[in-house]
């Protein structure tokens, strides 16, 4: 493909099949290397590579400090929108940068994956219909956003489709501190939870997560960066949406959803953003659905600095993996800790924050940090912690067993929602510690 025919290629809105797609990833990798990373994270059902371009200043490592971040499209295959518009986002970033101040300091400072489908078998099969569900599932008439391990109901005995495994592996190889997921059907910010077993998170019809100041902000900024999702006005066959957002569970309970399971389990804040009424609207609208999201997609990646991040080293300065790293008055289902770095992102609004680490063989560390808003200085506040050894006086700092997925290990028959064990299983740990130093 000719440079010209390239720039021909986007120019048209239009939708590209696999195979087009794939070989623009490719070009846009060759052209742009020192700013790109072309890689696969695994196959469809029908053998179709699940394509990830990496965008940033150092696009083949991670680097401390760094935090990575994530857009995932076409998740359902009739929903063609996310798709187009993420093959968009590409080419904006990699011309614009170096000579738009913006993007030059979103790929200075954050590291970019873009998925641009994660159900080519379903788009190739897709009817090109506004509401026609033709091509929603995967090749095994599975819905991939249903098919994930659920915090609310034990899915272990549901077997992983193939594209739904892939992504799971994928979050175990980088940390993502945030990410979208985009759909078509609905105009409409969607945040976390999407499920709910009646417990305590269960709050006036809505799934409140202990950061639920931090998803209604995130929704808000994409909302508002938007053209008109922000007014709240739904499309013709659907409801209105204050401001343009919603508690997914308020709009429907949804097990299985994908955007719960990296909030959950991979610690990355998630949002499902419905961008358009039509699923697969015609071409001649795909301009103005690319006018009317680009504002919010980058105001939403610079997102990605809120709050405070850094390093949790011990007593000799050496960064230390999995410690727990939790702020006070969020108690989060699986306790947020650090990577193979040593590393901890910890996405906050402006205020003060008190944090405990807690790492075996270590004293409790316990901070208040100043946080503020980062996103304007393209950086999360940094504050790393040292570690001390304990001593006799001071026992080592009981740490909660860390959370496994429910395919590693965790069983629980359907009638035994795993939230509450989950609980269950840190209050014994509590008594069993208690006990041990009355």
């Amino acid at each position: 493909m000719s440079l010209s025919s390239l720039f021909v290629f986007l120019e048209k809105f239009r939708y590209h099949n696999s195979m087009e797609m794939e070989q623009y990833l490719k070009d846009i990798n060759r052209r742009f290397p020192d700013i790109t990373l072309l890689h696969s994270i695994g196959q469809s059902v029908e053998g179709r590579e699940l394509w990830v371009l990496i965008l940033g200043q150092h696009p083949r490592e991670h680097r401390t400090g760094i935090p990575e971040f994530k857009y995932v499209g076409n998740m359902h295959g009739n929903e063609a929108v996310g798709r187009v518009l993420l093959l968009q986002l590409i080419d904006y970033l990699t011309s614009s940068y170096l000579s738009d101040p913006l993007v030059t300091r979103l790929l200075n400072s954050s590291r970019v994956h873009i998925l641009p489908s994660m159900n080519p078998d379903g788009f190739e099969s897709s009817a090109r219909e506004c509401m026609n569900i033709k091509g929603r599932y995967n090749k095994n008439g599975v819905d991939l956003n249903r098919n994930f391990p659920d915090a609310f109901k034990s899915t272990t005995d549901r077997e992983r489709e193939k594209e739904v495994r892939a992504v799971m592996d994928w979050l175990k190889t980088e940390n993502f501190v945030l990410s979208a997921n985009l759909h078509g059907g609905a105009v409409v910010a969607s945040y976390p939870y999407d499920n709910s077993n009646g417990g305590s998170e269960l709050q006036g019809g809505l799934s409140i997560s202990p950061d639920d100041d931090v998803f209604v902000h995130l929704a808000k900024t994409y909302s508002y960066r938007h053209s008109e999702m922000h007014n709240g006005n739904g499309c013709y066959d659907s409801q209105d949406f204050s401001h343009g957002i919603t508690n997914g569970y308020q709009w429907y309970p949804l097990p299985g959803g994908m955007q719960d399971y990296n909030y959950v389990w991979a610690q990355c804040f998630e949002l499902t953003l419905e961008i358009s009424c039509c699923k697969y609207p015609p071409e001649a609208q795909l301009p103005g659905l690319w006018a009317a999201n680009k504002p919010a997609l980058l105001a939403y990646m610079q997102q990605v600095h809120l709050g405070v991040k850094g390093v949790v080293m011990d007593s000799y300065g050496k960064p230390v993996q999995n410690a727990v790293v939790e702020v006070l008055g969020r108690r989060n289902v699986c306790p947020f800790r650090t990577d193979r770095n040593g590393e901890y992102y910890r996405l906050l609004l402006p205020g003060n924050y008190t944090i405990k680490v807690m790492y075996p063989g270590h004293k409790t560390l316990t901070q208040t940090v100043q946080v503020p808003y980062g996103p304007d200085a393209f950086s999360a506040l940094t504050h790393n912690f040292l570690l001390q050894n304990s001593d006799y006086s001071s026992p080592a700092t009981q740490v909660p067993q860390f959370c496994t997925t429910p395919d590693l290990g965790i069983q629980e028959s359907d009638s035994a929602p795993l939230l509450p064990s989950v609980f269950t299983t840190l209050t014994i740990l509590l008594l069993q510690r208690l006990l041990t130093l009355s």
